[in-house]
């Protein structure tokens, strides 16, 4: 995750004072916006996120990764797809909506959104288990 500095937003108009924003509030907004993507099945978290998520607490800075370097974001984004769809496609769609998410809610320029895809993810199949008949035996006519 990013360091704990704030990042000073600039504001053509600062007769009222500065504008800051904490990193965490960026990869929040990150994260919002790739899980968006159709095809996106989940992020990609830590151990902790994981635990976390079991417990109903939901992180949505979970697989971002934010550096600054002056005035130049760059994101590192780390997702699971579903199975299916087209990798370059739906990455080159999380790069675009992050960069825009993040430029047009406070100005600030991205200079790289990475795209990580972790895994694919793949459709559970249905549960074809007769609960009158657990063990799948055949009925002989007998009953």
């Amino acid at each position: 995750m990013a360091e704990d500095s704030t990042i000073i937003l600039n504001a053509a108009d600062q007769t009222l004072g500065q504008i800051q924003i904490a990193p965490r509030v960026l990869e929040f907004i990150a994260g919002i916006a790739a899980s968006q993507i159709d095809g996106v099945s989940k992020m990609h978290g830590s151990f902790a996120n994981n635990v976390g998520e079991l417990l109903g607490r939901s992180d949505h800075r979970r697989g971002v990764k934010l550096t600054v370097r002056g005035d130049t974001l760059t994101l590192d984004v780390a997702v699971y797809l579903n199975y299916g769809v087209s990798v370059p496609k739906v990455a080159a769609q999380i790069q675009e909506r992050v960069k825009q998410q993040i430029t047009s809610m406070t100005d600030l320029k991205v200079e790289e959104v990475n795209v990580h895809i972790q895994g694919i993810v793949t459709e559970k199949e249905a549960q074809t288990v007769d609960p009158d008949n657990l063990f799948d035996e055949e009925s002989n006519g007998e009953e």
